[in-house]
């Protein structure tokens, strides 16, 4: 018999907040942190302000191995295992599965590169740990003493999300009891932002900042970046009930592919992003309709939203609009946090659903389909059923389906 998956514990640091009243407000108030880049004065980002790996570990002498990226991870990891009720010894054998992406942080460590030589007096003898993709896990479980199974994913944009699934699957299939999941990411740096200017995948249209993320909009021209971490704890639904947890989620369903297309655009139809949508659903063992919100990519990027919109017409319209679900994207108001997209989109949209409040699509008014129910404005949630969908450079595609637990 498969055990059925729940989430008893989340922690996350983002730009609107670190606790589910900020976030609140910072969406009611439509105060996202997008801003123009320190690095770039044509580009703009989406930074997490006064942030400090201190406040949750104390004074921890390995905190200089890590990236930024890892640190929001690590914070997110402590927060996620405290709002679980359970005590660090009942990690002993958890699992750990932490969606990472690459350090660009490289003028920092090696800011007078000549003729190739990386090396100079003030180089950290053991500078590489920051450029290492598991030393974010590595971190975690020895902060939290977890000695189970465990996996470093890298799929770009997907990878946070695909972790989350695959920790899904080890609890369902028996392998684990209690996990851990989620990812940490930030592209905040000289090098960060280079690489995606370079790759032409940034707004271009120059205004004022909180205008310029507008996902599925017709005047897209690109993302916003961002940076964060939002971690998990999942649990078997029979461990968490024999303990008395409180259940936040159950996980359904979950569907990952690849394109095999391009290096960096999407499949331009989407065939194989909808092939992880519909596994998903297969192993939620729900028809499409059942959803009642579906929490997008949505990039802001032509490619992207063409892509995606088309998918979610082709998987969710009817003419009964009374059976299609909403659809919002967090990325308007948290900008695109590359590996770290789908756990800090997660964190967000479960603190906002628990508060009954679904999040519009920020700056969406002219919409690229209207078979689409974009939320546009402040909406109230009833519904149960939710979908969180995540496709990455290299053509990786994931999507999750949970249902609130009540």
């Amino acid at each position: 018999m498969r055990n059925r998956v729940v989430i008893t514990g989340t922690g996350y640091v983002t730009s609107l907040g670190t606790l589910p009243e900020t976030i609140l407000h910072s969406v009611q108030q439509n105060t996202p942190a997008f801003r123009t880049s320190e690095h770039f004065s044509d580009c703009m980002e989406c930074p997490i302000s006064d942030f400090d790996l201190t406040q949750s570990t104390g004074r921890w002498k390995n905190k200089k191995y890590l990236a930024r990226g890892a640190q929001f991870a690590l914070a997110s990891a402590i927060r996620a295992v405290e709002d679980c009720g359970l005590n660090t010894g009942h990690f002993e054998n958890a699992g750990l599965f932490t969606g990472t992406g690459p350090n660009f942080d490289i003028g920092t460590d090696f800011p007078d590169v000549q003729g190739g030589k990386l090396d100079n007096d003030s180089l950290a003898a053991l500078w590489m740990l920051k450029y290492l993709p598991n030393t974010a896990a590595s971190a975690i479980s020895q902060f939290l003493h977890i000695h189970g199974e465990n996996s470093t994913i890298g799929t770009a944009c997907s990878a946070s999300t695909q972790a989350i699934g695959e920790a899904f699957r080890k609890i369902k299939d028996g392998y684990l009891t209690v996990a851990l999941a989620g990812g940490g990411d930030s592209r905040l740096s000289h090098g960060g932002l280079l690489a995606y200017n370079k790759a032409q995948a940034l707004w271009n249209n120059w205004g004022e900042p909180t205008g310029a993320c507008r996902p599925f909009d017709a005047e897209r021209n690109g993302f916003i970046t961002g940076e964060g971490g939002a971690m998990f704890v999942l649990e078997s639904l029979e461990h968490a009930q024999q303990r008395g947890a409180h259940i936040i989620a159950e996980i359904c369903g979950y569907g990952a592919t690849m394109d095999a297309q391009s290096m960096t655009a999407p499949h331009p139809e989407g065939h194989y992003a909808e092939q992880a949508v519909k596994a998903a659903l297969a192993e939620a063992v729900l028809l499409p309709e059942a959803i009642d919100l579906v929490a997008a990519h949505g990039t802001s990027t032509q490619l992207n939203d063409q892509m995606e919109a088309a998918m979610l017409e082709r998987v969710f319209y009817t003419e009964d609009t009374s059976r299609t679900p909403q659809v919002t994207a967090l990325k308007s108001w948290i900008g695109h946090c590359a590996a770290a997209s789908g756990a800090v989109e997660l964190g967000v949209l479960l603190a906002l659903l628990a508060q009954g409040i679904v999040p519009p699509v920020r700056n969406l008014t002219a919409p690229c389909s209207e078979n689409i129910a974009f939320v546009t404005r402040e909406e109230p949630f009833s519904g149960s059923h939710i979908l969180l969908e995540n496709f990455g450079f290299g053509g990786q595609n994931s999507a999750l389906v949970m249902r609130l637990w009540s």
